[in-house]
């Protein structure tokens, strides 16, 4: 049977009401909100970018980034179509990309990586020397036998075996493809005429193979005889045979991370305002020759919170997480080049 409550009673349980709403609203506001930030793009980075994502997570447990490794071009491509909020690429955009976007978009570059020459030859003793332009033309197909006297005029007291020569390449518009490509243009005439400096491989022959630098690391594993290009820290996971690469002062330079920095420190001074440049073949002695920043790429207007969160994990990859590069192969930014990506960093609307 229905009875009416009482004044008093009426007003006692209104103040507990009251109080149980105010409660909740401070305890919403006590705990921060869930935010998802989504990117994609280049393989070269991945490694490095996934641990930071992991570290700061310990720092900023309500932020989580999701990364799809699908190539700097899947990448550029996707942030250019909004279906992601940041991309990343090892090779700057065009022109015509930026044109074509939305919105200005900003590079931040955020770690230096090489892209090294992998090989499946058995029974080599040691690590195989190679110029640029001897890798061109075994990418070109001029050259299609190990044992070939042009191999062996730069590696010499090595004995190499008659086998046919597989070049392995990456099918996906590719960073990793760009520098490698850029590179080659830089030291092979006929490489800058039939191929050219660009994401997309138009290798004559071989094995054009998907999954990024992890599917070229398996093919080259895969198939006696072969030869393709991935970044240091690919080669160094999957065992793979690295060979050293002649630089402009035609020294022989295995990647390491302090020839990949030294690299980087010969782009100090001559780096444009948009941050986009090419640093292979860089000059210098003890210079590895195929190096290249990596950039994340962002909006400078978007959805602000997500551009404040990224802004401060970015903050914090350029100054405590650049000491996590080496472990994984990759040489943190020179000082001078942190300041300029700081500076770029400040132009994001947060």
């Amino acid at each position: 049977m229905y009875r009416e409550m009482a004044p008093n009673r009426l007003l006692r349980h209104a103040a507990i009401a009251a109080l149980a709403a105010v409660a909740t609203v401070g305890a919403s506001a006590a705990q921060p909100q869930h935010t998802t930030i989504t990117g994609a793009g280049a393989t070269f980075p991945y490694p490095i970018y996934s641990h930071w994502f992991d570290e700061y997570a310990k720092r900023r447990p309500e932020v989580e980034f999701t990364y799809q490794s699908i190539g700097s071009g899947g990448g550029i491509r996707q942030l250019t179509e909004a279906f992601v909020f940041f991309g990343a690429s090892d090779a700057p955009m065009l022109e015509e990309e930026l044109l074509a976007a939305p919105g200005r978009i900003i590079h931040i570059p955020t770690v230096v990586g090489a892209v090294v020459p992998v090989y499946n030859v058995p029974g080599v003793p040691r690590e195989l020397k190679f110029t640029g332009a001897l890798l061109a033309d075994m990418f070109l197909g001029r050259i299609t036998n190990w044992n070939d006297p042009a191999i062996a005029r730069v590696n010499e007291d090595i004995v190499l075996p008659p086998l046919e020569i597989t070049p392995v390449f990456r099918a996906d518009s590719s960073g990793t493809s760009y520098v490698w490509s850029d590179f080659l243009s830089k030291v092979s005439p006929e490489w800058r005429r039939l191929v050219g400096a660009n994401r997309l491989s138009t290798v004559p022959h071989g094995l054009s193979v998907k999954g990024g630098s992890e599917g070229v690391s398996g093919a080259v594993t895969q198939t006696r005889g072969a030869i393709g290009y991935v970044e240091l820290t690919y080669a160094v996971r999957n065992g793979l045979a690295a060979g050293t690469v002649q630089n402009s002062e035609g020294e022989f330079v295995r990647a390491s991370v302090a020839s990949i920095r030294a690299a980087a420190d010969a782009a100090v001074g001559r780096m444009p305002r948009d941050l986009r440049v090419s640093i292979t073949n860089a000059p210098g002695k003890g210079v590895y020759p195929a190096t290249s920043f990596t950039w994340l790429l962002l909006y400078e207007n978007a959805d602000r919170r997500r551009s404040r969160l990224m802004v401060d994990f970015i903050k914090w990859a350029l100054s405590d997480g650049q000491a996590m590069a080496p472990d994984l192969g990759y040489a943190p930014l020179p000082p001078a080049i942190v300041s300029l990506a700081a500076e770029a960093l400040a132009k994001i609307k947060t």
